[in-house]
């Protein structure tokens, strides 16, 4: 069987650090700053893990099955 091949939409999306973690950017921090508090966005804007049977599909587009 041949191998699987990288997503590569999802490869620009995501992120797995060493441990195994797939980490993801945080949605509503591209457009309608202005209403949004500095705490909020500065709170968006780091990664986050993705979780849960979504990390698990993630995963799969990644390659690593």
């Amino acid at each position: 069987m041949p191998k699987q091949k990288t997503h590569r939409g999802a490869a620009k999306r995501f992120k797995i650090t060493g441990r195994g973690k797939v980490l993801r950017r945080q949605a509503y921090r591209s457009h309608l700053l202005e209403k949004k508090s500095s705490r909020r966005t500065r709170r968006l804007g780091r990664p986050v893990e993705v979780t849960g049977g979504d990390k698990k599909h993630v995963e799969r587009l990644l390659g690593r099955a």
